[in-house]
């Protein structure tokens, strides 16, 4: 059985977090969640990820020891080579990534990538921007206008999750169409 590595995508405010924090309680037998390495401080945002200075992230580009790495929103962001080892080992990997450095994972990880798409309302993504309080009004409508920009280039074999409900709805639509991307995955191999 092939391996997958879903790879969340979404609008800032989406709920990446929630639903990959809410999906490693519910899977956390089977689907290993991949931290990412950030140019940030560890305490800002819902994510848990490793904390580099600008110098650490460089020496591990040199030394290469990040399976992906990009550059967005004034931070730079890598995914260590422990994702070659779990998806080796026949475990299924989640990571959030980023929908700029898309084509780059396709192109790495081939049949073995699966995207799984949050989307939101813009109802309740505005909701959300304004209650965790980062952005200015204006940089709220900036958020809002490239959300929509975002879904409407939503690649066509996506996992889709609605995450405007709650948590336990998406989390309720992520294992049901996992299920069945993975079946499909198989079928094929088994077919072709």
């Amino acid at each position: 059985m092939l391996a997958r590595l879903f790879y969340v995508l979404g609008a800032s405010g989406a709920g990446k977090d929630s639903l990959i924090n809410a999906v490693r309680e519910s899977l956390s037998e089977r689907l290993m969640i991949a931290h990412r390495y950030i140019t940030r401080p560890a305490f800002m945002g819902n994510e848990n990820h490793i904390a580099l200075l600008d110098t650490e992230f460089d020496l591990r580009i040199h030394r290469g020891l990040f399976v992906m790495h990009w550059q967005a929103n004034g931070c730079r962001y890598g995914v260590g080579n422990e994702v070659d080892d779990w998806l080796n080992k026949g475990l299924d990997v989640m990571v959030n990534g980023s929908r700029a450095y898309l084509e780059t994972a396709k192109a790495r990880f081939g049949e073995q990538l699966q995207v799984v798409w949050i989307s939101v309302s813009p109802e309740v993504l505005e909701q959300r921007l304004q209650l965790r309080g980062r952005e200015s009004e204006e940089e709220i409508t900036q958020r809002l206008e490239r959300a929509v920009a975002y879904d409407a280039v939503r690649p066509p074999c996506a996992i889709v999750v609605d995450n405007s409900g709650s948590l336990k709805s998406s989390i309720e639509q992520f294992l049901a169409q996992m299920k069945y991307a993975v079946y499909e995955s198989q079928s094929k191999n088994v077919v072709g």
